[in-house]
């Protein structure tokens, strides 16, 4: 069937029984199996699942880029009605890039840093089309226009290192967007974004979706975004398809366990870590040449039967009066899928204790210069700002803001990394605000330790895990003997729940999850009082994060740990946060307890970041707010409110002040603390922006 004489009610992607393997010296590793799933012109299809599952291998195999290793061993990928598994190399390059463009995770790896903007994207036409440069360059103008990038003209003509990674990310999608595909796949395209710059980018892809009429194969591990973005489902696990339907039907009425056991380990609204908390999937994610027989989720299932789960492979199976809805189940029918969770014994709120940790008025400055080598004026960075809090004793204290509002920066001071530019850092009765880490003592080093958001980075990849932990008890002068330490090192694996017998693995043997538990067994070697937490969860998959949240829980009720942990993701932070400190260029313009900053009153900011949050929960509606612009430089801040450039509010208070002055911190009913000009009235009159609809 030839383009010209496809019909456009047939499927536009149709894979069947796909099979996918790469080729290594020791053994052939089959990464995707028996895969099938079908996209309808206009329609856009959403792949989930744990990292590992092959959604990224089956995106790559649908642009026939699977490298050297990799190979098609079984099953057929029809584009249009062609099968893109038999073409030539010629033909495919017809079709790549004009016909099907791919979105990566990372935008600065799609841009040539040593091109104009405007020069890659007229590369596009003027390679796929033959299209003269002239109309390639406007095409390009209107284009930036659609992805709503402000000044165009700017824009064509800047490099890619003077864009934002949110503005970088929306030249990627203009790019893909030049010739106008008829299929669009977009591989986690929003993960390294804030969540207010990915709210915009999600209203964008699905307008762009329908002004071109463009089908979507998108690709993530976050389900919320999911139910925002697309119209079916097809949830992934180790190579297999395990569930597909429509998006709406399978999140209100899923038919797999393993689907089942994502949703409770993600935190809705509702759940709690102490009265309701999450449930992690418990085992480990199969090694493709470890997997079981039968089922591959049955080691890890509630529902597992022995001699029947595992006698023999699963096929898909057509759930009854469905809009194309299967499950790989043999128990679908038989499951009480109504049923209560059983739920985890409830826990003892951590009692909070005395103040540790206190900063008043605390600035931190950096002087740049403006010339490209060091020369020209110099121009201050006003990273934080008045930043004054207190954290008590066996408190979570969560930090949340977007990239640039001073949150790292504020960790990097308080760990003695950097020292302030004023005020004062009262830790456990010490001021430590003019102390680096070099003169710091060791028992003030020990108390505040932090755990990284990448835990691949961390770990010193040539040497062992127990030797990690042990290297940081010598360095805190743990014990008198190395039998004292590796006894306490021990107790620290036990501490993070990983087997005694990990001490021997090197960093490549362990899974992203253990990697952090053991980041998170290093942090607390010294026995630490204050534990600062950047991101700690982000690079993981949800399953994970719901385990190492849970640790972290555990941790802080056995030790008292005052925890400040840093996140742009809220669902986490209201799940597990006592109190909540808004950022925003690196001004504390909100804090209060979790339950009254997520409810009106708001600040303007926090509304916006609420309503940015992707849900996976069809009950839940959210008011969309999406903040125009980005942050503005802490080089060159506006006047007055900081946010009041992208304030929607700012309407509501007289006199233009806003643009002229400083808002005062107004205290609010039970301490709620709010940075802001608008009226104790108008605040009262705001409306929730998160509702859940009754049972």
């Amino acid at each position: 069937m030839t383009e010209s004489t496809w019909d456009p009610s047939k499927p536009i992607l149709e894979i069947e029984n796909l099979s996918i393997s790469f080729f290594t010296r020791m053994r052939e590793i089959p990464a995707v199996m028996d895969f099938s799933c079908t996209v309808m012109a206009g329609e856009s299809m959403g792949l989930v699942g744990e990292s590992g599952c092959g959604k990224s291998t089956v995106a790559l195999a649908v642009m026939r880029d699977l490298g050297k290793n990799g190979k098609i061993v079984a099953g057929s990928i029809k584009f249009k009605g062609r099968d893109l598994t038999h073409m030539t190399e010629e033909e495919l390059r017809h079709i790549r890039g004009s016909e099907i463009a791919m979105i990566y995770q990372e935008p600065m790896a799609s841009l040539n840093p040593a091109m104009k903007i405007g020069a890659q994207l007229a590369e596009v036409p003027i390679i796929h089309q033959n299209m003269d440069k002239a109309e390639a360059w406007a095409l390009a103008r209107q284009i930036v226009a659609d992805v709503r990038l402000p000044d165009p003209d700017r824009i064509l003509h800047a490099y890619p290192h003077q864009l934002s990674g949110g503005q970088q990310q929306r030249i990627v999608i203009a790019m893909a967007l030049m010739s106008k595909p008829a299929l669009l796949i977009l591989d986690e395209p929003t993960t390294a974004l804030d969540v207010t710059v990915e709210a915009g980018i999600v209203d964008l892809v699905k307008d762009l979706g329908v002004k071109y009429g463009t089908s979507m194969l998108f690709i993530s591990h976050n389900l919320g975004l999911i139910l925002d973005v697309c119209d079916r489902l097809c949830v992934m696990y180790s190579g297999e398809a395990v569930e597909s339907g429509n998006v709406r039907e399978v999140f209100a009425t899923m038919r797999h366990p393993y689907t089942q056991a994502l949703f409770r380990s993600i935190p809705l609204p509702g759940a709690d870590k102490n009265s309701r908390p999450l449930v992690a999937i418990p085992g480990n994610f199969p090694l493709p040449h470890e997997r079981p027989q039968g089922c591959n989720f049955g080691p890890r299932c509630d529902y597992f039967q022995d001699g029947r789960c595992n006698a023999a492979e699963i096929e898909m199976s057509t759930v009854a009066g469905d809009d194309r809805h299967q499950s790989r189940c043999l128990k679908w029918q038989e499951i009480d899928w109504n049923a209560p969770m059983q739920r985890k014994a409830a826990k003892e709120k951590t009692p909070v204790g005395r103040v540790v940790l206190k900063m008043d008025d605390l600035r931190k400055y950096y002087s740049v210069s403006s010339g490209a080598f060091g020369g020209g004026a110099k121009k201050v960075v006003k990273a934080n700002e008045t930043l004054s809090f207190e954290a008590r004793e066996g408190e979570t204290l969560a930090i949340v803001g977007e990239s640039g509002c001073g949150k790292s920066t504020f960790a990097k001071v308080l760990m003695g990394l950097e020292t302030a530019t004023s005020g004062s850092i009262m830790l456990f009765d010490e001021n430590v605000q003019s102390t680096p880490i070099q003169k710091r003592n060791i028992d003030t080093v020990s108390s505040v330790q932090m755990v990284f958001q990448n835990p691949f980075d961390t770990l010193n990849p040539s040497m062992n895990v127990g030797r990690q932990i042990i290297r940081a008890l010598e360095i805190f002068k743990f014990g008198t003997s190395d039998e004292d330490r590796n006894a306490r090192m021990l107790e620290l694996l036990d501490l993070v729940k990983l087997p005694r017998a990990f001490a021997e693995r090197m960093p490549r043997q362990l899974s992203g999850g253990q990697k952090q538990r053991v980041g998170i067994a290093r942090a607390f070697a010294g026995g630490a009082k204050v534990v600062v937490a950047d991101e700690p969860v982000s690079a993981l998959d949800v399953s994970v994060q719901a385990a190492v949240t849970d640790l972290l829980m555990d941790i802080q009720r056995e030790n008292k740990t005052t925890l400040l942990f840093i996140s742009h993701d809220l669902s986490i932070v209201r799940y597990l946060a006592d109190r909540v400190m808004v950022m925003y260029l690196g001004h504390v313009v909100e804090m209060g307890t979790t339950d009254q900053v997520f409810q009106p009153p708001y600040h303007p900011y926090t509304e916006a970041l609420l309503s940015a949050v992707p849900i996976a929960d069809p009950k839940v509606t959210r008011k969309r707010i999406v903040l125009e612009g980005d942050i503005p430089s802490a080089m060159n801040p506006p006047p007055g409110c900081p946010f009041q450039t992208r304030c929607r509010w700012k309407s509501q208070v007289p006199g233009g002040i806003c643009e002229t002055q400083m808002p005062p911190v107004q205290t609010l009913a039970g301490g709620h603390q709010v940075k802001c000009h608008l009226s104790a009235e108008v605040m009262a009159s705001m409306e929730p922006v998160i509702k859940i609809a009754a049972e």
